[in-house]
């Protein structure tokens, strides 16, 4: 990865352990935290079970009040035991299966509830989503989730800090060619068009980039395991995932 190999400060385990704390402001900000950020992993998954689109909203909807929040799920995750993902996962199978089993009745959550989805959010079931396994469909939407979150946060960090042509050039040299699988155009036309001196400054902002590309990328992954000798294995798992799929949902 590069860089220097340190501890991140904040950690995705450090959520769901400050989900557990009395302070009920605190509690619930940590579990809005984490089922913002897996809410779609989620709906694609109980989606690929066979649910249309306001029926995967409303099983989802009902495992995160009434096994996420009534019964404390988060309480029970263990770091020690895998990654919370994988505990989420087998959560909510067991959860769609006994909604299938006994046959119960949907219903969407309470207005004012902490966790609802709206008509307003992003619903959309790809092609690509047909092909995988209700497995796949979830690991898939947590990867390309997570490949948004890193790719908002280097541009972010890039306009902040006066590198606006820095991204500029990447995102044409990388990013897009990967998003829409198309050839990377030739230094010598980013030059022109970002009216750089020369192909080695092009490169050079290339590879600036990339370096803030791994780092953020290591962090975010960092959110998501135990510890740090998990990140490698991660991000690995993170790469298998979009070569095999493709880049985002």
């Amino acid at each position: 990865m590069g860089g220097q190999n340190r501890r991140f400060e904040t950690t995705h385990w450090t959520e769901i352990f400050s989900a557990r704390t009395l302070d009920q402001a605190r509690h619930r900000e940590a579990i809005g935290v984490v089922l913002a950020r897996y809410w779609k992993p989620m709906y694609c998954y109980i989606r690929r079970k066979g649910y249309n689109n306001e029926e995967a909203k409303d099983i989802v909807q009902g495992f995160c009040q009434k096994i996420v929040l009534d019964r404390s799920l988060i309480q029970q995750a263990d770091p020690e035991r895998g990654r919370f993902r994988t505990f989420l996962l087998v959560s909510l199978s067991r959860y769609a299966l006994n909604i299938q089993r006994d046959g119960a009745t949907l219903r969407r959550s309470p207005t004012g509830a902490m966790f609802t989805l709206d008509d307003s959010a992003s619903m959309d079931m790809p092609e690509l989503s047909q092909e995988l396994t209700p497995d796949e469909a979830f690991n898939y939407a947590w990867a390309s989730k997570l490949l948004d979150d890193v790719l908002a946060a280097v541009e972010t960090e890039c306009r902040d800090s006066g590198k606006d042509v820095h991204w500029e050039v990447f995102s044409d040299r990388t990013v897009t060619p990967l998003l829409e699988n198309t050839k990377p155009p030739p230094l010598s036309e980013l030059c022109e068009r970002h009216s750089i001196l020369d192909e080695t400054k092009a490169s050079n902002m290339i590879v600036t980039v990339k370096r803030r590309f791994r780092a953020e990328l290591a962090r975010q992954v960092r959110l998501a395991v135990s510890s740090d000798a998990d990140v490698d294995m991660e991000i690995a798992d993170l790469m298998k995932i979009l070569s095999r799929y493709g880049a985002r949902l």
